[in-house]
């Protein structure tokens, strides 16, 4: 399979002793696979490089790098951590090859919502292994394949839209698709956000795309239909999912649902009531609504968790944010929900805080199970993430749900549009300002 060649900036290693035997020296692409959950074989990227005693492993979620926080290679054998994620990839050296396993220490919980939904590990974790069980993983050296001609590849790129029922109360996803030439850049947009951006090419008549970036395994196989429709066959879950994707005027022709809408999907049950909180941040200290901090400020509240990848993709963003608008009063605000052993821990939360080097309190609210009774002000909370904008009088002016992150491609732009417009707006009001909601310009990419 062959991925998207685009050199791509690699960060974030920690020095350790290692031998220069010719066993150890493994730098440079590896053509990867992991065995998922459902028995499907999913091809992936991993990149090794090596500066002196300094070793660095990357996957990739789409163009994005994900970089090791420890790394090693050493006698024939190679660990690659990813501490923010919990997961350790072990291999032996055979024959030039890698073989060995992956091991997720991420918890698969599942928990029941409001009227028994089950709307947390079934919808990030749901790609994992049960609990400490090791993924099988191969890897041999990455062999580029000979350019296809364009002219003999059909024209995919775009927007399309897939009917989906699903306890969130959604009626369709959207399937985004760059293309060039053979190569695609895909990903399902749900109201929880991407599952990831999965990369590949056509071959055999279908286009195949896949990625594994230590956290969420993928695999999609989109094959053009004589009607003009496509095929699609997920693997992303522990069975296969076979779905029809339309362009989305067709599906409006059709009288398919659309899409939830990221804006409107989770409201408060009254405008007009402040958003309370009181949470221990990770040194114990109690932050409330009331704290210096946040008082009078604009504030970005985001129920977020460290074992939810879209969350990962999040906070990348709204440190970004941080950075650029805490000089104009505006401070974001974490409530964290983690699995009951990383409560007594927290060992996934500070290399999450250290890695994505977040400046903002992260307040550990409790467990995903307990979010909609410490989070009672919130209608249909069920996404994770899902942010709110809260005016200087301490009310909720708009509640985003999900994060569509860069391989979304029109809806990540939209996103970003969406935010900066809402700060900029709340920076501009008084304290007692109007508490109308906020509604988005970009109705048109709802």
């Amino acid at each position: 399979m062959r991925f998207f060649t685009k050199s791509l900036a690699l960060t974030a290693s920690l020095a350790l002793g290692l031998t220069a035997s010719a066993a150890d020296n493994l730098e440079g692409r590896w053509a990867a696979t992991l065995k998922s959950a459902s028995g499907v074989e999913i091809p992936f990227r991993l990149d090794i490089t090596r500066q002196g005693d300094q070793v660095v492993g990357t996957l990739y979620n789409g163009r994005d790098p994900k970089t090791t926080s420890s790394a090693s290679i050493h006698d024939g054998k190679v660990e690659l951590n990813f501490e923010h994620y919990l997961t350790s990839i072990q291999a032996d050296v055979k024959d030039g090859e890698l073989d060995g396993r992956i091991i997720s220490l991420r918890k698969a919980t599942t928990a029941a919502g409001p009227q028994g939904n089950q709307q947390y590990a079934g919808t990030e974790n749901r790609n994992n292994a049960p609990r400490n069980a090791p993924t099988p993983f191969h890897a041999k050296r990455y062999v580029a394949q000979a350019a296809k001609a364009a002219g003999e590849v059909p024209q995919i790129g775009g927007v399309w839209e897939v009917a989906q029922e699903t306890p969130k109360g959604e009626k369709a996803w959207r399937l985004v698709v760059e293309q060039n030439g053979a190569e695609i850049l895909a990903t399902v947009l749900r109201i929880d956000g991407d599952a990831g951006g999965l990369t590949g090419e056509y071959q055999d008549g279908k286009f195949v795309a896949s990625h594994y970036d230590g956290a969420r395994p993928g695999l999609v196989v989109l094959t053009p239909q004589p009607d003009g429709s496509l095929n699609v066959k997920l693997n992303a879950v522990p069975r296969v999912v076979e779905l029809t994707a339309f362009r989305p005027e067709i599906a409006r022709a059709k009288g398919l649902p659309e899409p939830s809408n990221f804006l409107t999907h989770t409201t408060v049950r009254d405008p007009n009531e402040v958003f309370t909180y009181s949470f221990p941040d990770v040194n114990g200290k109690i932050i409330s609504n009331e704290d210096p901090i946040v008082k009078n400020k604009v504030v970005i509240a985001v129920v977020t968790g460290t074992w939810c990848p879209n969350c990962h993709d999040e906070a990348q963003y709204l440190v970004q944010l941080q950075k650029k608008y805490a000089d104009r009063g505006v401070q974001i605000i974490a409530l964290d929900f983690e699995e009951e052993d990383q409560l007594k821990s927290l060992t996934r939360v500070k290399s999450f805080i250290a890695k994505y080097g977040v400046p903002y309190p992260y307040l550990i609210a409790g467990t995903p199970a307990e979010m909609w009774d410490k989070v009672p002000q919130a209608v249909n909370l069920n996404t994770w993430p899902a942010t709110f904008f809260i005016g200087k009088d301490g009310k909720v002016k708009a509640v985003h749900s999900g994060f569509a992150a860069p391989a979304s491609g029109p809806y990540h732009i939209a996103l970003k549009e969406e935010f900066t417009s809402i700060l900029e707006k709340l920076i501009k009001e008084q304290p007692a300002g109007e508490n109308a909601p906020i509604t988005t310009a970009r109705a048109e990419l709802r």
